[in-house]
C-alpha cells in the first residue's frame, strides 16, 4: 500500500474554484453521453416506427456513434496536445450540442446515423479530453477522486437517460432524447469557454492520417460484416469483410510502430502499469457491454418487460455505482488501483454468476439483485483503473493517453456489443433476436428456452474475459503516485 504522510499544500481560492469549474464541466460530459446512451437504446422502437425504418438501420444508430468514438478518440486527444486540451473539449461540447440538434430534426433513418456520426466525433472530443483535463487539474494522488465523481456522473447520467428518456418517448416524442442535450451543451460550452484554464505546455506533432484511415476501415469493416452476418445469416461475402478488416487492424499495428507520430504511440506502452491497466480496461469493457445488453434482451424477451420496465430493473445498480465510484476513487488516492480494480472486477465477476440463475421463472428481486452487484463492481473498477492510467502517463501526452484508453475500452465495447447481437441470433431466429433488441417483439416457449441457453454461454465467456482483466489487474504493478516523476512511470519495472 502506499500513501501520503506530507500535508497537502494548501490551495488558493482561484485553484479550488479551478478544479470545481473542471469536475463540473466534466462530469456534464459524462452526464450528457450517459444520458444519450441509455435514452437512445429505450428511444429506438418509436424511432423505427416513426421515421419507417428498418431494424437492421436502427442498431446502426447506436454502432455508427460507437464507432467514430473508437476511431477518433486518439486522434483528437493528440489535438488536445497540439491545440490545447481545454479548446478541444470545448469544440466537443460545441459539436455534440449542435448535432444533437440536428438529430432531433431528422426525418428518416439515414438523416439520424449520419447526425450521429458527427455527434460521435463531438463525442470523441469530450471523451478524449476529459480525463487530460482532470489530470492537468488534479495533482496524480487525487486523480482517484476526480475519476470518483466522473463515475456520479455516468451513474447519475444513466439513471436520467433511463427515466427521462422513458418519460419523453411514453408521453412526448423521441426527439426530446436529444433536443435534452441543447441547452446543456450550451450552458457547458459557455462555463468552459469562459472558466477552464489551459494547463498544459503545447506539443508539436503531426496528425497521422495513414492510422486513421487503417484502423476507422478496419474496425468498420468487421462490424459491417458481424452486423451482416447477424441481419442475414452467413455468406462467404460478410465472412471476407470480416477477414479484411482483420488485416487493416494488422496492417495498422504495423504501420504505427514505423510512423515518427503514431495514433497509437507504442512507446506510450512501455510503462507496465499504464499498459496493464489500458488492457485490463479493453477486457472489462468486452465483457461488459455484451451482458448488459443481453440481460436487456432476456428481460424484453423471454420475460415480456418493456424497455422501459427492463430499464428501470437496472437503475438500483446505477445508484450503487454512483456510491461507490467516488469511494473507490478516494481510496485508489491512498492505496493504490491494484488492490480497488481488482475487487471491482472479482465483484463483478459475482453478478455474472447471478445473472447465470436467470430462467423463465427467475424473481424480480434476483434480477435487481444481479444489477446492483454488478453496476457496483463495475463503477468499483473504473476510477481507480483510470486514474492509475494517468497517473503513470507522461504530462505532455496526457490528451493521447486518455484517448488511447478510451479507445481501448470503445473497441471492447463495440466487439461486445457485435457479440451480443451475434450470440442472441445464433440461440434464435435473426429476426426475432433484431425485434427483441429494439423491444419490438418478445418470445416464449422453445425460442425463450433457446435463448437462455445462448444467452449463459455467452455470461460464461464474459467471466472468462473478467478473468482476464482480473490477471491484468494484479501484475500491473504499483503506482508512485506521490514520489517525485510519479506521472511519467511507476517505481521500476520489478513486480510487487
Amino acid at each position: 500500500m502506499f500513501h501520503s504522510t506530507e500535508p497537502r499544500p494548501q490551495l488558493s481560492r482561484e485553484e479550488k474554484v479551478n478544479r470545481i469549474v473542471a469536475v463540473a464541466v466534466v462530469m456534464t460530459g459524462v452526464t450528457m453521453s450517459a444520458i444519450d446512451t441509455t435514452a437512445v437504446v429505450l428511444g429506438l422502437p418509436v424511432m423505427k416506427n416513426d421515421l419507417h425504418s428498418d431494424l437492421i438501420s436502427m442498431v446502426w444508430v447506436i454502432m455508427a456513434y460507437l464507432l467514430v468514438t473508437t476511431i477518433a478518440t486518439t486522434q483528437v486527444g493528440r489535438l488536445g496536445d497540439i491545440f490545447g486540451r481545454v479548446r478541444m473539449y470545448n469544440l466537443g461540447f460545441a459539436l455534440f450540442t449542435v448535432f444533437s440538434l440536428l438529430c432531433g430534426f431528422s426525418q428518416n433513418g439515414s438523416e439520424l446515423i449520419l447526425f450521429r456520426v458527427f455527434q460521435g466525433l463531438g463525442g470523441a472530443f469530450i471523451f478524449a479530453n476529459s480525463g487530460a483535463i482532470l489530470a492537468d487539474t488534479f495533482p496524480p494522488q487525487e486523480r482517484g477522486k476526480a475519476f470518483g465523481y466522473n463515475g456520479i456522473g455516468w451513474s447519475l447520467g444513466a439513471i436520467l437517460g433511463i427515466l427521462v428518456g422513458g418519460a419523453f418517448v411514453t408521453f412526448f416524442t423521441w426527439r426530446y432524447i436529444f433536443f435534452i442535450n441543447v441547452p446543456i451543451g450550451i450552458v457547458a460550452t459557455l462555463i468552459g469557454y469562459y472558466m477552464l484554464k489551459e494547463k498544459s505546455p503545447r506539443v508539436k506533432e503531426k496528425l497521422d492520417y495513414a492510422g486513421l484511415v487503417l484502423l476507422g476501415a478496419g474496425l468498420f469493416a468487421v462490424l459491417y460484416g458481424t452486423s451482416n452476418i447477424t441481419g442475414s445469416g452467413w455468406d462467404y461475402t460478410f465472412g471476407l469483410e470480416i477477414l479484411i478488416g482483420f488485416l487493416l487492424i494488422i496492417s495498422f499495428v504495423f504501420v504505427e510502430s514505423r510512423v515518427d507520430h503514431p495514433l497509437l504511440d507504442l512507446s506510450i506502452l512501455r510503462s507496465r502499469i499504464l499498459t496493464a491497466s489500458i488492457f485490463a480496461a479493453f477486457f472489462q469493457s468486452l465483457a461488459t457491454f455484451a451482458v448488459l445488453f443481453l440481460i436487456i434482451m432476456y428481460l424484453q424477451g423471454p420475460r415480456g418487460f418493456t424497455p422501459w420496465s427492463s430499464s428501470i430493473l437496472l437503475v438500483p445498480g446505477y445508484i450503487l455505482g454512483g456510491v461507490v465510484a467516488p469511494l473507490s476513487g478516494r481510496l485508489s488516492d491512498r492505496f493504490g488501483a491494484r488492490v480497488l480494480s481488482t475487487m471491482g472486477l472479482s465483484v463483478q465477476i459475482i453478478g455474472v454468476l447471478i445473472y447465470l440463475t436467470f430462467g423463465l421463472s427467475t424473481s424480480i428481486f434476483v434480477v435487481v439483485l444481479g444489477a446492483v452487484v454488478y453496476g457496483s463492481g463495475n463503477s468499483a473498477f473504473f476510477a481507480p483503473n483510470n486514474s492509475a492510467v494517468m497517473a503513470s502517463a507522461p504530462p505532455k501526452a496526457y490528451g493521447v493517453t486518455n484517448g488511447l484508453l478510451r479507445t481501448m475500452a470503445n473497441v471492447g465495447m463495440l466487439s461486445s456489443f457485435a457479440i451480443a447481437l451475434l450470440i442472441a441470433s445464433v440461440s434464435i431466429p435473426r429476426a426475432a433476436a433484431f425485434q427483441i433488441f429494439v423491444g419490438v417483439g418478445k418470445i416464449s416457449g422453445t425460442l425463450s428456452q433457446a435463448y437462455i441457453r445462448g444467452m449463459h454461454t455467452a455470461l460464461v465467456v464474459s467471466i472468462a474475459l473478467l478473468l482476464i482483466a482480473i490477471v491484468l489487474s494484479v501484475l500491473r504493478g504499483k503506482e508512485a503516485r506521490n514520489a517525485p516523476g510519479a506521472a511519467r512511470g511507476m517505481l521500476g519495472s520489478k513486480a510487487n
